[in-house]
């Protein structure tokens, strides 16, 4: 599977952005998708997944801010991100897994996106 993630740009606090990243190639819905974001200066971290049948996942920092949602039949998935603050600001990416349990550790995922810029001022 390859992904292209789309959607970031700039937002005052308080905003909202949405997050696509589109896949491509036929096995789309026998991946654990997810999203991770790297912030300047910062290691890459974990913010949100989808397994096989739907089931989300939310790292502390972004639980009730932010949706992850997978359209299988459009080989999409998405992060509505509403509530944001400037400890947001990071470029985001996309991943895919095809193991069968969701991972928090970025590096054990097999496949990413190019990454989206998301830039919130105060």
């Amino acid at each position: 599977v390859q992904l292209q993630a789309s959607g970031g740009g700039s937002v005052q606090a308080g905003g909202s952005l949405r997050l696509a990243c589109a896949a491509s190639g036929r096995t789309f819905n026998t991946y654990n998708m997810g999203w991770f974001r790297q912030p300047p200066g910062n290691e890459r971290e974990f913010i949100a997944a989808i397994n096989r049948p739907g089931r989300t996942y939310y790292s502390d920092s972004v639980r009730g801010r932010f949706t992850i949602s997978r359209d299988n039949a459009k080989k999409m998935i998405y992060l509505q991100m509403n509530g944001l603050k400037p400890e947001d600001t990071a470029a985001y990416y996309c991943a895919a897994d095809g193991r069968s349990n969701i991972d928090y550790e970025p590096s054990r995922w097999d496949t990413w996106g190019q990454g989206t810029l998301v830039t919130v001022s105060s």
